[in-house]
């Protein structure tokens, strides 16, 4: 479910009340202001996987109340494929947003060009602001403001089960064709299919994008770039892998389909980020840790390339407990939550001190995402940068499917980015 821009939910919303001593009701100030004591509600909507990454989540905001016992949060799990609308409508509405979002990076400028989100410039919330990652902190802007504080950053590469490569006698690929044939091989020594290919999201395409040279548009020329030789590249590419056998794929319920298979040992590799970790080693495959590997995402024609991704935090303008809400940021992005966080769920910190802490320097898959992360292609920081996900799930299942070629495919992607963006080439 998590992560994927798509993804569909697993679960319906829990609303949970983690704390209610001294707390007034949801939407009171309290005694944020005057006072000097924190008091009142935060309503913070998290947007993690539920079964893993949310209990976690849920505990940390939680121990929140210990250091402001008169603030009650309300911790609210919304699935990840409805947050982003959900949260535009009850803003929209002025009834019924949270006080706090996790918000999907390509979502913040959306939310701030709305004047959904307070600017935090100046609050408590973005205390040691220059000890963020700059390539963490590039999506929190918009318009010349900071609306949001970067939780943690991702990016992608290839999961692979050792044991199954080991008994097929292949190497990690390298490259598409190298994919190929190791799937070829794969097949042939052990029955089982070389890659899981999620069909039904189009974050995961992106990696084969950028890896035959691409992007969705050009932000700095104003330019959509979809549909030119790179982008029909890319979707020959994932066209050809399932044509081949050299992978599986799916048009619906892509996150469970792919978890399942990997961690059955159905399949032998699949494309996955940080995310994912805590909740493939609860696979009967990986009990033993060892045995799941991480690899760079295998290069295309234009070189190996994989989607900057991550979350941020930001607070609602329309809240009634403001100060509460800062303080609430500020207290989840700490260097002290963010290497809890690692501890538990191998997400990458977006702080630079963080990676000091013994606890992160030393786990072994923030050992390997960190490098992917700092190369990794950066999405366009602009406000329709959530809305160019539809058009390419829409064009990427049906090339999968044989619906549509990848020539077509591109040029319907390309034709839907110029009348959302309606002044650019």
């Amino acid at each position: 479910m998590r992560r994927g821009i798509a993804a569909t939910a697993l679960v319906a919303a829990l609303g949970v009340t983690l704390a209610a001593c001294g707390g007034s009701d949801s939407g009171s100030n309290g005694g944020s202001k005057g006072s000097g004591e924190l008091s009142g509600t935060v309503t913070w909507w998290d947007t993690s996987t539920v079964g893993s990454e949310d209990k976690v989540f849920k505990k940390i905001a939680e121990d929140f109340t210990k250091k402001h016992p008169k603030v009650t949060v309300k911790y609210v799990n919304v699935p990840f494929g409805e947050a982003q609308n959900k949260f535009k409508n009850a803003a929209q509405a002025g009834a019924g947003a949270p006080d706090v979002i996790r918000s999907e990076v390509a979502w913040t400028p959306d939310f701030a060009n709305l004047g959904y989100l307070a600017p935090l410039d100046g609050t408590a919330a973005l205390k040691d602001q220059d000890d963020f990652l700059e390539q963490a902190s590039a999506s929190t802007k918009y318009d010349g403001k900071t609306y949001a504080v970067p939780q943690v950053i991702d990016s992608m590469g290839v999961f692979y089960n050792k044991k199954i490569f080991k008994e097929a006698g292949v190497e990690v690929p390298k490259n598409i064709a190298e994919l190929k044939t190791v799937s070829a091989k794969i097949k042939e020594k052990t029955g089982k299919t070389g890659l899981y290919l999620r069909g039904d999201d189009p974050y995961w395409f992106l990696s084969f994008l950028y890896g035959e040279g691409g992007d969705m548009v050009d932000a700095d020329n104003k330019t959509v770039t979809f549909d030119n030789a790179a982008g029909v590249k890319a979707f020959q590419t994932v066209k050809d892998l399932v044509d081949s056998k050299a992978a599986i794929t799916d048009a619906t319920n892509g996150w469970d389909n792919m978890q399942s298979a990997f961690k059955d040992g159905k399949v032998a590799m699949m494309i996955n980020g940080p995310w994912a970790v805590a909740d493939t080693y609860a696979g009967k495959e990986f009990t033993d840790k060892a045995n799941l590997g991480i690899a760079p995402v295998p290069a295309g024609s234009g070189g190996q390339g994989a989607p900057q991704g991550g979350h941020n935090l930001a607070v609602y303008a329309g809240s009634k407990n403001l100060d509460a809400s800062y303080a609430f940021v500020e207290y989840m992005t700490s260097v002290e939550n963010q290497s809890k966080i690692t501890k538990e769920l191998s997400l990458l910190p977006t702080r630079q001190s963080a990676y000091l802490d013994k606890t992160v320097a030393n786990n072994p898959m923030i050992g390997f995402f960190k490098p992917v992360v700092d190369k990794a292609v950066e999405r366009p920081w602009i406000p329709e940068g959530g809305s160019l996900f539809d058009p390419i799930k829409v064009q990427y299942t049906k090339v999968l499917t044989g619906q549509t070629t990848p020539e077509t495919g591109a040029k319907a992607v390309g034709d839907s980015y110029r009348k959302l963006l309606k002044d650019w080439k």
